[in-house]
């Protein structure tokens, strides 16, 4: 019995003992997964700040970020791959039926450089311009960002490739390379991003359709509740109304204003002013002259662009998912100074040249039901009365006004795909109106950034 009493006491005494020894193990692998969690932890944090740097520089320190900043203002995105590059492509394609042979498409009144991309394209089943797309950040203060075109003709041409900074801080962002110039609001848009097939008279007639430039650009966004935006550029002006130079120094330069901000939930807007002056020298343009004769001529001198632009949006409660509208419009006014040469190859006559030309457009678009919207758009020219000097009578104009009306109708199956309808009453020739239909479709593939205001 006391055998049995001793055994009892013994298992009683070392019972603490092994209960302290499993403690002592618990506590262990408790510090161990605490460790881990720790690690875990600041790792993802390292993540994070590296995300806050990339996005700093898109508002000012303690400010929110303002919902009606424009593209071209837009800094890294904040969900940007630190490691490996962001790849997207835009596929499009277009069916169009015009009354008119497109082939012979002018815009009255206005000369143009060999080439340029005006007008309704070809007819039939095409395949429109097609984008590929890399970015990056570089490290914590630099992102790279190219976007290459594919055209139908199989041609390849670089459209955007620069280098941004990320974390100058103070509101300020920097860019050099190639870039689509941040005057007015639709030309830093990428077309895949209009809201219609084609671009407004005004920016085919002034701006050759789409201004873009290699040189640098600064950005500047003020700390201020009312969303400021200052921009500046330096280029080499190679686009139209340029053409380049073999000179040291800039071809073209432009300054820019624009000013937003929200009027309670359901609305917010966005307007401003860009000037943009560009040289050219020798540059070949194509026009009719008085018998209606296609003739090569040549300008050399400095041309001053103003474009005034705005845009309103109204959703729900900010809510744009079910309904919503935009209203937006821009208006152009293009100064020319200097020297025309008459037929560049055959006559040769050169005098003093002197055009002031402009355009405007307002377009609409409601969605009336979920991935369903309506868009009217209608748009106007003025041809000015040009000095030509000598090659007046071989020149001289009509006064005709190019005009132009488009509907269009698209369904959105999601926010990677569209599919368009548009009808257009295109009146850039002198004559009978161009009846237009276009049907189109976009297709969004990877990792493409979202779109600014």
């Amino acid at each position: 019995m006391k055998k049995y009493f001793l055994a009892s006491a013994t298992l009683a005494l070392l019972a603490p003992i092994g209960a302290w020894a499993d403690t002592a193990s618990d506590i262990q692998a408790l510090r161990a997964e605490l460790d881990a969690v720790r690690k875990a932890y600041e790792a993802r944090l390292q993540a994070l700040e590296q995300r806050l740097i990339a996005a700093e520089s898109q508002a000012a320190p303690g400010k929110a970020p303002n919902t009606t900043q424009a593209p071209s203002a837009a800094v890294a995105p904040a969900n940007a791959n630190s490691l490996n590059p962001a790849i997207s492509m835009v596929l499009s394609g277009t069916y169009s039926r015009t009354s008119r042979d497109p082939a012979d498409y002018r815009i009255s009144g206005f000369q143009l450089p060999s080439g340029a991309e005006v007008g309704p394209g070809t007819r039939g089943f095409s395949l429109a311009e097609t984008e590929l797309s890399f970015s990056a950040n570089i490290d914590p203060w630099l992102r790279g960002v190219t976007h290459i075109a594919l055209h139908p003709d199989n041609a390849v041409s670089v459209e955007e490739a620069y280098v941004q900074t990320t974390s100058l801080g103070s509101g300020l962002s920097l860019k050099a390379g190639r870039f689509l110039s941040g005057v007015g609001y639709l030309n830093s848009q990428h077309a895949h991003t209009w809201d219609f097939v084609d671009a407004p008279l005004a920016y085919q007639a002034l701006l050759g359709t789409q201004l873009g430039d290699d040189g640098v650009q600064l950005k500047w966004i003020a700390p201020t509740d009312q969303y400021i935006e200052l921009g500046a550029e330096l280029a080499r002006g190679r686009s139209f109304p340029g053409s380049g130079n073999s000179r040291n120094g800039a071809g073209m330069a432009s300054l820019g204003v624009h000013t937003g901000g929200d009027i309670g939930e359901s609305h917010s807007w966005r307007a401003g002013v860009s000037v943009l002056s560009a040289k050219a020298d020798g540059q070949a343009l194509d026009t009719l002259n008085s018998s209606g004769t296609a003739v090569g001529n040549s300008f050399t001198g400095k041309t001053r662009l103003w474009i005034a632009d705005g845009v309103w949006k109204w959703a729900p409660n900010g809510n744009a998912s079910r309904t919503s509208f935009k209203l937006q419009g821009e208006y152009l006014r293009s100064t020319a100074r200097g020297e025309l040469v008459y037929d560049a190859t055959g006559a040769a006559i050169a005098d003093g040249y002197r055009a002031v030309q402009s355009g405007w457009y307002v377009q609409g678009v409601y969605q009336f039901m979920p991935r369903w919207r309506l868009g009217l758009r209608t748009e106007r020219l003025s041809p000015g009365t040009p000095y030509l000097g000598i090659n007046a009578s071989a020149l001289s104009g009509t006064g005709y006004q190019p005009r132009k009306n488009s509907l269009m109708l698209d369904f959105n199956p999601s926010e990677f795909s569209r599919i368009r309808l548009q009808l257009a009453s295109d009146q850039a020739r002198d004559g009978r109106a161009d009846r237009q239909l276009f049907i189109q479709y976009q297709m969004s593939l990877g990792a493409h950034g979202a779109h600014g205001f």
